[in-house]
């Protein structure tokens, strides 16, 4: 039987833009009140007014996931607000494109503590009430590139790695508990990364070139409330993307080859 979701709290990071703000809209739709989180305020407020003008219940919580703090506050303001805490995703983070030999450790180390460590303080401040409860759902925006690594995007890929492991394995330890644990493996989705990354690079990468599949955050947004009704361990957009990281996994070599030569001839026309 499908999880009924309506007055079920979730409480999502990043929630300011992209896929955040498209999975709070929809998980208000269904009846979910919202906690929404992230740096700006301004633009959280903006959404907030709009699902509570459309009959949904939502809140702004300010917040900066490299503050453990921030999460527990975010936590602690969800369930005062709403009087309980049911779900949450953690969605906030962000990429840059470098070369491995030309990268810095305080651009490694930045990464990591928003992308790994900013989920972590979020799932710890709310495990113990979901735990309590017997019940919930920790969602984790991790991506297709959990599975691959690919040129310019070593540090972006490792951070998606680490939640994809991390959260394999606290699903794995949470069976049984009422509790469960979903990754969600979006590709390229037309969000405010996408679009700087392509002006900044001439739309020459090998994530952004012109030969990929774009999908919109609320493609991603209604995959998410569809797995919040009918929990499973990964969340994916793309069957034939699923299915060539699957291929690119069991012939590495096959997928270096493939990779190299389309790195190639965009780094050719001057995209790297």
């Amino acid at each position: 039987m499908p999880i009924t979701l309506t007055s079920r709290p979730i409480a999502i990071t990043g929630a300011s833009s992209g896929i955040g703000a498209a999975t709070a809209i929809a998980c208000a739709a269904a009846g979910m009140p919202v906690a929404l989180a992230a740096r700006r305020l301004d633009r959280l407020q903006s959404i907030v007014n709009h699902i509570n003008s459309t009959g949904g219940r939502a809140i702004a919580v300010q917040c900066d996931v490299d503050n453990p703090d921030d999460s527990r506050r975010l936590v602690e303001a969800t369930i005062a607000e709403f009087g309980s805490l049911y779900a949450i995703f953690a969605n906030a983070g962000y990429g840059f494109e470098s070369r491995v030999l030309d990268m810095q450790p305080a651009q490694i180390d930045a990464i990591l503590r928003t992308n790994f460590y900013g989920t972590m303080h979020l799932i710890w401040a709310a495990a113990p009430h979901l735990l309590a409860a017997r019940a919930g759902h920790i969602l984790i925006c991790s991506s297709c590139l959990s599975k691959l690594a690919v040129p310019m995007y070593a540090a972006y890929s490792s951070s998606k790695a680490l939640q994809d492991h991390f959260g394999r394995s606290l699903r794995l330890e949470l069976a049984g508990t009422g509790v469960h644990c979903s990754t969600v493996h979006p590709v390229q989705t037309s969000t405010e990364f996408t679009t700087r990354t392509r002006a900044e690079t001439r739309g020459k990468t090998v994530m952004t070139g012109s030969g990929g599949t774009i999908q919109t955050p609320e493609t991603v947004a209604s995959a998410i409330v569809r797995c919040l009704r009918k929990p499973k361990g990964e969340v994916w957009t793309s069957r034939s993307t699923r299915l060539a990281l699957a291929l690119a996994t069991a012939w590495p070599a096959l997928a270096d080859r493939v990779i190299a030569k389309e790195w190639k001839k965009r780094e050719s026309r001057g995209g790297a």
